[in-house]
């Protein structure tokens, strides 16, 4: 069932979202060489409690961590650990925070010290799809015109679409329907309507699209081992067209000339 919010509940998403902003915002400033994944949880999990929200993620369906932290070939929900970044790295962080009963959602990709320029095309492109997918979530339109809308361009770029991971309804629940995935046919689907908040969320390989899933349950790798990049925002469907929740200014506030 799809949950249409109210436009005071849409505000309480947005601050939910500032925040998952402003917690990547404060991991960014860590995204360096022979700093750990799991300082990378720590320092997130008390800056969200610290705003007085909790960790979205932290418990959910038995995930142990505050942060999906997913380096290099892992695609998503990987754990954080004792592994130190190196340069050359791409790291994917998915932040999720429960704050005034709402949840916020969002990731960001991030390069680690100087990564190769065919990984870093990567990366620019997949984050450029989201854009144009969010472009596509106005009323009228259907999920398929944002899948479509995001698998016609990265494989125009000579990437891969993954097929067996999605982006999703977001509210007080941290999965909603309808289910946003990142290929498709325009103008099938559900139809998009005011109040509908989803997550758009492209998972786009280097290499091929098959993934594997290891051995401790939830983490995602490409099959072939070569490098996965994912962004996603929080979106509202709106009668002004689409509203995003989430935000990267804090993201590009720490990284600066170095933004992708």
């Amino acid at each position: 069932m799809i949950y249409l919010k109210t436009d005071e509940e849409i505000e309480l998403m947005r601050e939910s979202n500032i925040l998952v902003g402003k917690t990547l915002g404060e991991v960014a400033k860590w995204i360096k060489p022979g700093v750990t994944t799991l300082k990378l949880d720590q320092i997130a999990e008390q800056f969200i409690r610290d705003n007085g929200a909790i960790p979205g993620f932290k418990g959910y369906g038995g995930f142990p961590s505050t942060l999906c932290i997913s380096v290099n070939e892992n695609v998503v929900h990987g754990f954080p650990s004792n592994y130190e970044l190196r340069d050359g790295d791409v790291v994917s962080v998915d932040c999720g925070v429960v704050l005034n009963g709402f949840n916020g959602d969002s990731a960001y990709t991030f390069p680690v010290g100087e990564i190769e320029e065919n990984v870093l095309k990567l990366l620019r492109t997949t984050k450029e799809s989201l854009s144009l997918g969010v472009a596509k979530a106005i009323p009228g339109n259907r999920i398929g015109d944002i899948g479509s809308t995001i698998q016609e361009y990265c494989e125009s770029k000579g990437y891969s679409v993954v097929r067996e991971l999605c982006g999703h309804g977001i509210g007080k629940k941290l999965h909603e329907d309808p289910e946003v995935p990142n290929y498709g046919r325009r103008g099938s689907g559900t139809l998009l309507k005011p109040g509908m908040c989803i997550c758009i969320e492209p998972m786009i390989n280097l290499g091929s699209k098959n993934i594997v899933m290891e051995k401790d349950g939830w983490t995602v790798r490409t099959k072939d081992r070569k490098p996965s990049a994912h962004y996603e925002h929080a979106v509202a469907v709106t009668a002004q067209g689409a509203d995003v929740l989430s935000t990267f200014s804090f993201i590009e506030d720490v990284l600066g000339e170095r933004f992708i």
